[in-house]
């Protein structure tokens, strides 16, 4: 089936029926009706590559990532693909098989088979074997919570600021010290949490407890929990919500009371942490933000023809409930 016939159908000109297909202005309204009735009758789908080819752009922009089992990635992407459609844009998600320079040049041979404008890169881990992301020559693209140099475009939540916030807000409720249950060592996230942790320990003069690790899982913080309830803490920020959720779940079979002995803080403020009982105190990401100059910062490179190198930061807040209170 060929715009030709389309055309003959509507009894409008094949060029009428282009600009119907490409969405251009100057189409009568009736007419664009017309043509689009006779689209569906024929069962006739314009050509998105010949589309492409002719205005040198597919309007797609390829997001690589490791995971989406994390709820910063899982947002993150559900932001970048909604600010994409506001722009008229649609998201091809290129997973990388493993988080290895060669699971990253895996992906990108796969991009370039792909019709992709640009692409913004999703890292939540470590390249095990590299330092920075080879991000090829020429292509524009974004970088969201990296530690890439400072020749790419990086776009970040502040981790460190809401870290600090987190346990500002736990010392100034009269705690000696906070513990932290930690993300995995290989997420960049996870480390500028903890070296914030650390940082305003120090600047206060608090002594530092021994540092728990999990894994982002509510499993994990269950396990982190235990030792906890064991220990002298009054005090913990768990660097994701849903290690708080298991840390809440250990205390309550421990008998340990939140916030009456312990006072905890997450991160993350997911939807169901007003939901945690108690509602949790938590520092706020703002993913829509993050998704939105994600996608405004890589079309305005391809609009200007630049990389733009440089590093930007989205920032926390932190919402107080009902999981912490004054010693």
């Amino acid at each position: 089936m060929s715009m030709s016939d389309v055309a003959r159908l509507a009894g409008v000109s094949a060029q009428t029926v282009s600009r119907v297909s490409n969405g251009s202005p100057g189409v009568v309204e009736s007419t664009r009706q017309q043509v689009i009735r006779a689209m569906d009758e024929l069962g006739y789908r314009p050509n998105s590559a010949a589309r492409a080819l002719k205005r040198g752009s597919f309007r797609t922009i390829g997001v690589l990532l490791f995971t989406l089992s994390t709820t910063g990635n899982v947002r993150t992407l559900e932001a970048i693909a909604a600010r994409a459609a506001e722009e008229d844009y649609v998201v091809t998600l290129i997973p990388v098989s493993a988080p290895t320079q060669a699971g990253v040049r895996g992906a990108f041979s796969r991009l370039n088979e792909l019709a992709v404008d640009a692409i913004i890169v999703v890292m939540e881990v470590h390249l095990l074997d590299a330092a920075t992301v080879p991000l090829p020559p020429g292509v524009h693209a974004v970088v969201v919570d990296s530690n890439a140099s400072d020749g790419y475009s990086v776009i970040d939540t502040d981790q460190a600021d809401g870290a600090q916030k987190a346990v500002e807000h736990l010392l100034d409720l009269g705690h000696e010290t906070v513990w932290h249950v930690a993300g995995p060592s290989e997420s960049f996230a996870a480390e500028r949490r903890v070296n914030a942790w650390r940082e305003t320990l120090a600047a206060r003069g608090s002594i530092e407890p021994p540092l728990l690790r999990g894994d982002w899982s509510a499993d994990s913080g269950y396990v982190a929990g235990l030792t906890l309830a064991e220990s002298d803490c009054t005090a913990v920020f768990a660097a994701n919500d849903q290690m708080a959720l298991g840390i809440l779940r250990a205390f309550h079979e421990k008998g340990v009371r939140v916030p009456q002995d312990v006072s905890i803080v997450g991160f993350d403020d997911i939807p169901d942490s007003t939901s945690f009982s108690p509602p949790l105190t938590t520092v706020h990401q703002d993913f829509a933000e993050l998704g939105r100059r994600c996608v405004d910062k890589v079309l305005k490179q391809m609009r200007d023809n630049s990389t733009e190198p440089g590093r930007e930061l989205v920032p926390t807040r932190l919402v107080v409930r009902e999981s912490t209170s004054a010693r």
